[in-house]
């Protein structure tokens, strides 16, 4: 039991150090989007967490290969993958990186709940339902709705909300990595494929070009993108998906709109406003009222 409690805080623990990442990860995608298309920038960076994760996973001795049975969903997978990034990088480069985060990470738990819901044929428990809607309330609060009402669905940021969709078909597909083997070697797959199917879409010479104006400010930013963004915090949130189930690791995410204001407020002294503060306490609320009680997993 005690062994249990352990591993089931440890999961949460990474869980929510993966949703801080999340959050500084938005102005360092901002700053890769101006060197090149979104095309571009995803296929650089999923050659660096690809090369990342697999380091990795050699370094702890981790099996690499799934179970063939896994074949199907890791093909699904990649393909929701290489489109999320896609859409991803198109939403920073047209949208507002600031809406379109909220409006991200207000919109998955929603989105993955709902698919829950159809696919799994299961009802929503009146807490799930409660923190659903503080989460939304929280966004609100978080895009200061009330003054910005009329901007939320500019055309860049629909890239946002087709991304949102993406991810949750996603998460579906890892959740069950770990019936065809370790999660990690699952996601370390996703990424390799995603390289394979980009591939085919890709200018060469265009890729060249961005490695040829690709500076100091370019190579921190991908770095920290390709291997601790995705490699690292992403990766954990596919395996937790494949613990706690799409739903409850999703719930996580709201905790990603705070950490990004606070993590400007450190890094670049952007000042935090009395809207911010609010939608961050209740978008810890909601994660806490999702996830309450929560019955024992197998880890």
């Amino acid at each position: 039991m005690y062994q249990l409690t352990k591993n089931k805080h440890f999961l949460i623990g990474g869980i929510v150090i993966s949703m801080l990442i999340w959050g500084v990860s938005w102005p360092s995608a901002k700053v890769l989007s101006h060197y090149g298309q979104p095309i571009e920038i995803a296929f650089i960076r999923f050659i660096f967490t690809f090369l990342g994760v697999l380091i990795l996973l050699k370094s702890i001795n981790t099996k690499i290969f799934i179970s063939k049975k896994g074949i199907p969903s890791l093909l699904g997978a990649s393909v929701l993958m290489a489109f999320y990034s896609l859409l991803f990088f198109t939403g920073i480069q047209k949208g507002m990186p600031g809406a379109g985060g909220v409006l991200v990470t207000t919109t998955t738990p929603l989105v993955t709940f709902v698919l829950a819901v159809i696919f799994s044929k299961r009802s929503l428990k009146q807490k799930e339902i409660i923190g659903l809607l503080i989460g939304v309330l929280a966004g609100c609060f978080l895009l200061n709705i009330w003054n910005k009402y009329d901007k939320i669905f500019d055309s860049g940021n629909l890239f946002f909300l087709g991304s949102t969709i993406v991810w949750g078909f996603l998460s579906r597909f890892t959740s069950t990595s770990n019936q065809y083997g370790s999660p990690l070697s699952f996601s370390l797959w996703i990424y390799f494929f995603c390289i394979v199917f980009l591939f085919f879409f890709i200018d060469l010479d265009s890729i060249k070009q961005v490695l040829y104006k690709a500076n100091s400010l370019f190579w921190f930013n991908m770095i920290f993108n390709a291997v601790i963004n995705t490699g690292l915090a992403t990766t954990f949130y596919f395996y937790g998906t494949s613990k706690l189930g799409p739903e409850k690791t999703s719930s996580f995410i709201y905790i990603v709109p705070f950490a990004a204001a606070l993590s400007s407020f450190i890094f670049i002294q952007e000042q935090i406003k009395w809207n911010t503060i609010v939608g961050g306490i209740l978008g810890i609320a909601a994660v806490w009222m999702i996830n309450k009680k929560s019955k024992s997993i197998e880890l």
